[in-house]
C-alpha cells in the first residue's frame, strides 16, 4: 500500500511529499534530543549524575531505568506503524519531565517544546491522525441533500 492510498480523496496529492517530509524534519528533533538525554543518563558523567540526584532528586540507580524507557519510547516513535503509541508514551514521559521541572522550580520549555514537536511531526507525516483530529472543520455545502440542518439527513 503506498503512501497516497489512504488519503482522503478531497486531499491533494501535491501536498502529502512536502508535508511527509516536513513531518519527518519536525520529528526529528526531539527524536535526537532525547537520544542525546538517553545517552548521558548512561554515561553516569559526575555533572549529570549531580544534576539527576542533587536537584531533581532522583535516586543514582534510576538514571540507567529512565535512560531505557527513553530509548523504547523513542524506538516506538520512529517506527511508522507504531509511532503513535510512541508519541503518546513520549508524552507521558515528556510530562514527567515537566512535573520534575515544576517541582523544583526549573523552567520547563524544553520537555513542552519536545512534546509539541512531537505531536506536530507525527501529524505531518501520517495522515490519518488529521482526520482523527482535525485543525479545522469540513466544508460542508449548506442545502445539498444530506448536508445537515436540511432535512435530508
Amino acid at each position: 500500500m503506498t503512501p497516497h492510498a489512504v488519503l482522503a480523496p478531497e486531499e491533494p496529492v501535491l501536498s502529502s511529499r512536502p508535508r511527509l517530509w516536513t513531518g519527518r524534519v519536525l520529528s526529528t528533533l526531539p527524536v535526537l534530543m532525547l537520544l542525546l538525554s538517553a545517552a548521558m543518563k548512561l554515561t553516569r558523567s559526575p555533572q549529570v549524575v549531580g544534576t539527576f540526584v542533587g536537584k531533581l532528586g532522583y535516586p543514582e540507580p534510576m538514571l540507567p531505568v529512565l535512560a531505557l524507557l527513553e530509548l523504547a519510547c523513542v524506538a516506538l516513535y520512529v517506527i511508522p506503524r507504531t509511532a503513535t503509541l510512541g508519541a503518546v508514551l513520549l508524552t507521558g514521559y515528556l510530562g514527567g519531565a515537566i512535573a520534575t521541572h515544576v517541582r523544583v522550580g526549573d523552567a520547563f520549555v524544553v520537555p513542552l517544546a519536545l512534546g509539541l514537536l512531537v505531536w506536530a511531526g507525527l501529524y505531518l507525516r501520517d495522515p490519518r491522525l488529521g482526520r482523527l483530529l482535525p485543525l479545522r472543520a469540513p466544508l460542508t455545502v449548506t442545502g445539498a441533500p444530506g448536508a445537515p440542518g436540511t432535512g435530508g439527513e
